[in-house]
């Protein structure tokens, strides 16, 4: 890395909570945080916010006129942007901010479709409300910043992409501090529809229907999950701060958009590239995409074994808050951050690791979308 570059905060809202002490309880309980939809007379295992979160979300709605008509992953992003800073006093005028979302407003988006087929037109504010940019925007908003506000979508690694699009801007002295992450609210029957047309999403009913890393699994186990997370990047690091050691990334050439070869060429060029940017040959963990398909899953871990001499200890939270497509690669970056931070490691059930490090001072992230995109990180102690 040519300017160190440290994630000073990072905050969340999912199934497993909406504050770093909550979520970090919820890791260590490891319990499967999922309940039962019905779309269109078919039952599914989602993950979703619990009942106070979304009060919290709809009284926020209520303090603006122009928050009454946001997208529920605006929402998310903004509640959590309140948060990244509720300890702080620093001026947040001069932060940048990029915001990744695989599907952007989609239930906005989806309500306002619908209006038009019923009724052929839709509500007044459809346009703003359903633009990608709306999401990051609404967050500067929010807290007032004033640099560069940059919404994206980069399927299922947009998260990690704007980590990237971060480091570039801060390591170009543009700026100096920038917040990044992702948001999804995706637990919509049309969304569902659409993964179960690629005979992605999970058929199991129970408390474990996403089966990640489980290398035994005869068919696919995908199940979507709604989050928003946050991250504060700095070129000063704060108490507590973690730092950005590598960066990686890689497009692969693929013969279908939503597959991968079986050796996930793009993972291992990216997990090769952060390796390398961190001058280190290997990590103690390596929090996996792996989102519950068995491809998917066999095809990382593939990449994983053609890039490290011996395997670091595995695990991945989709097991535990299910697949939040544009936000994912936030939720793994919190992850890890939480698994330094605490010097402790969380086990995936699917999956047995040889052996397990002692201490944990160095993490790998990966996220992997449609289109065969990769980017890897590695965080480490400061």
């Amino acid at each position: 890395m040519k300017t160190p570059v440290y994630i000073n905060e990072v905050s969340s809202i999912s199934a497993l909570g909406s504050t770093p002490a909550e979520v970090w309880v919820n890791y260590k309980k490891a319990k499967a945080r999922f309940e039962e939809r019905c779309f269109h007379n078919t039952k599914v295992m989602v993950s979703a916010l619990c009942k106070n979160d979304e009060e919290v979300l709809e009284h926020i709605r209520t303090e603006r006129k122009l928050y009454n008509k946001l997208d529920k992953s605006a929402l998310m992003a903004v509640y959590v942007g309140r948060q990244l800073f509720q300890k702080t006093n620093n001026n947040l005028s001069q932060y940048g901010i990029n915001v990744g979302s695989s599907r952007g407003a989609t239930q906005t988006f989806e309500r306002a479709h619908q209006n038009y087929l019923e009724n052929k037109e839709v509500p007044l504010m459809t346009s703003p409300t359903t633009t990608l940019g709306n999401i990051a925007t609404s967050v500067a908003q929010d807290l007032g910043l004033k640099g560069p506000a940059v919404s994206h979508s980069i399927t299922c690694s947009s998260a990690l992409h704007a980590l990237l699009n971060a480091i570039a801007f801060i390591q170009s002295g543009l700026v100096s501090d920038f917040i990044i992450g992702g948001t999804e609210a995706p637990l919509t029957g049309f969304t569902v529809a659409q993964m179960q047309a690629l005979k992605l999403y999970s058929k199991h009913l129970n408390q474990q229907p996403c089966q990640s890393l489980n290398f035994k699994k005869s068919e696919n186990t995908l199940v979507l999950g709604e989050a928003a997370c946050l991250a504060s990047l700095s070129s000063l690091p704060q108490t507590g701060a973690v730092k950005v050691s590598g960066i990686g990334y890689a497009t692969e050439n693929i013969k279908h958009s939503v597959a991968l070869s079986s050796e996930a060429k793009c993972l291992k060029e990216a997990m090769s590239m952060a390796l390398s940017s961190a001058n280190l040959k290997t990590v103690d963990v390596v929090v996996m995409h792996a989102p519950g398909t068995i491809k998917g899953d066999e095809s990382e871990l593939n990449a994983i074994k053609n890039t490290f001499e011996t395997i670091p200890a595995l695990t991945t939270n989709k097991w535990l808050l299910g697949h939040s497509f544009g936000a994912s690669g936030a939720m793994s970056l919190e992850m890890a951050v939480m698994m330094l931070k605490n010097n402790t490691f969380i086990a995936n059930p699917f999956y047995t690791n040889y052996a397990l490090p002692n201490q944990i001072k160095t993490v790998m992230i990966n996220a992997v979308g449609f289109g065969g995109n990769a980017v890897s990180v590695i965080l480490g102690d400061v």
